[in-house]
């Protein structure tokens, strides 16, 4: 299934998704690899399997597997740590955040990509999972290796769509069930 053909299915009450979900994925201030890749980690981080089935079959055209598998991996690798540098920014001990954090990493060094494209897909997800101190910090290196305050903009437009758009299968799902 394509993303047009699941679009077609978003029910008249989310209307305003389904139109921004063809605008938000025809975006200009991204590249096709940091659009597509955007779609992935955040269709991954949005838990709709309907959603992720029909990213992936759209993106095949536009990734390579060196670049897919980094999306999944900027996915993976947020779904940790958005959780515990949360849980350091929001925890009122202070301590925390100066002991070592103790897991593993690897991903953010080799996944294979531009910096900036890993860093903006773990933008996305960060925006998803609601991690101020990871939004922030990804947020800084991309503007640093160049992206645009639009590109970023971009990615979070479609990281917020394509998880309204899981929300609402899931929760159309649920009631058919």
């Amino acid at each position: 299934m394509s993303l047009e053909q699941l679009r077609q299915e978003i029910p008249e009450y989310a209307k305003d998704l389904k139109l921004n979900l063809s605008s938000v994925m025809r975006q200009v201030d991204l590249t096709p690899q940091q659009l597509w890749g955007t779609a992935v980690a955040s269709a991954l981080a949005s838990h709709n399997a309907r959603l992720y089935s029909a990213v992936l079959a759209d993106a095949a055209e536009h990734l390579d597997e060196t670049a897919l598998n980094a999306a999944k991996s900027a996915a993976a690798i947020m779904g940790m740590n958005n959780i515990y540098y949360r849980f350091l920014h929001l925890a009122s001990n202070d301590n925390y955040g100066s002991m070592r954090a103790g897991l593993r990493m690897n991903a953010i060094r080799t996944h294979g990509v531009a910096q900036e494209d890993f860093e903006l897909w773990s933008l996305a997800v960060s925006a998803i999972n609601g991690c101020g101190a990871c939004i922030d910090s990804h947020e800084k290196v991309v503007r640093e290796k160049g992206i645009t305050e639009a590109g970023v903009q971009a990615a979070v437009r479609i990281a917020s769509v394509l998880h309204a758009v899981a929300c609402v299968l899931d929760a159309e799902q649920a009631t058919a069930s």
